[in-house]
């Protein structure tokens, strides 16, 4: 098998373990979403750190926050992927799940913006058409609705600032989200003796049943939330060496997707006519995204393909 062939069946996978991750917390949907996070967030460190010994590789993570610029970068990132997982754990268990999935439809539309925005990076007619479209969905749900679409908002926002931010990191992407989440266990550490010992609940002002260590099935999903936030990390940075960037850009949408289609048909969140004209401006969005991606990427082989003929041909001058 082609690495490439690898890496794109690596890639699919990490998006459907991301989409099908609504279900797994949503059978949680018992344990306050603060509780459910700080969890994952411990059992996230303990897999990150299992798989680096075992690698060999817990010497990188370190490197990590080596400065102190760089330890400022990597808090930043936990804080921005903090809000994304804990808002979308909250979507999933109040039902808001088709809200979620529209967050990560808009994820790269925000990503361009961010770009154009943060970075200076210059927009084709198409991509700038494509962020249009997105601004024109959510305005139009805020108007349909009455309210903007928040956690939507705060998924696509949060996801993009993260992947804004790791910019800045130097670590590889394994080993820079276990020095975040290292960053991040002594507040879920507090947090869950609270819980356990002290009484305390959630934001959503919810008791935990304290089922951790008293139920067995909620005590091994809390601890398996770990590899369900690590494994599919490893298998994205695996494909992200042998797929091209393009490629993953249309293969990530799998995640949002599956997203959909669960929240739509198996937990029965209502699809409002206002919802019915803003995912499919998204998605035009998401096409005319794609399509100026797959363009970009295709210029870009055809730049290197000259350029390697222009060395050869003055390689066999020479001779």
């Amino acid at each position: 098998m082609r690495e490439e062939t690898k890496g794109v069946l690596a890639m699919v996978a990490a998006c459907v373990v991301w989409g099908l991750s609504s279900l797994y917390y949503k059978l949680l949907s018992h344990i306050p979403p603060l509780e459910v996070l700080s969890h994952r967030t411990l059992w996230s460190l303990v897999f990150f750190l299992i798989w680096m010994g075992v690698k060999g590789r817990l010497r990188d993570m370190p490197g990590a926050l080596s400065s102190k610029s760089q330890a400022v970068w990597v808090m930043a990132a936990a804080a921005a992927i903090t809000v994304n997982w804990f808002v979308f754990i909250y979507s999933v268990q109040s039902g808001h799940a088709l809200e979620a999935s529209l967050g990560y439809y808009i994820f790269p539309l925000v990503a361009v913006a961010l770009g154009a925005t943060v970075l200076h990076e210059k927009l084709s007619r198409l991509q700038w058409i494509a962020v249009a479209l997105a601004v024109v969905a959510v305005l139009l749900l805020t108007i349909g609705l009455g309210v903007p679409p928040w956690i939507s908002l705060l998924v696509a926002g949060s996801f993009g600032s993260y992947g804004l931010i790791k910019r800045k990191v130097h670590a590889g992407p394994v080993a820079s989200t276990a020095a975040e989440v290292m960053c991040l266990l002594p507040l879920s550490s507090l947090y869950l003796w609270g819980v356990y010992t002290q009484g305390w609940t959630g934001l959503t002002g919810r008791s935990s049943p304290a089922s951790f260590g008293s139920d067995l099935s909620d005590t091994v999903m809390l601890m398996t939330s770990g590899v369900l936030t690590g494994l599919p990390l490893v298998m994205f940075s695996y494909a992200g060496k042998r797929v091209s960037y393009a490629t993953q850009g249309l293969l990530q949408y799998v995640n949002p997707t599956i997203q959909f289609a669960l929240a739509t048909a198996l937990y029965g969140e209502p699809f409002t006519r206002w919802h019915a004209v803003a995912f499919p401006l998204i998605w035009g969005g998401l096409a005319l995204y794609s399509v100026a991606t797959l363009r970009n990427a295709r210029d870009q082989g055809r730049r290197r393909a000259r350029s390697a003929s222009a060395v050869a041909a003055s390689g066999a001058t020479k001779i």
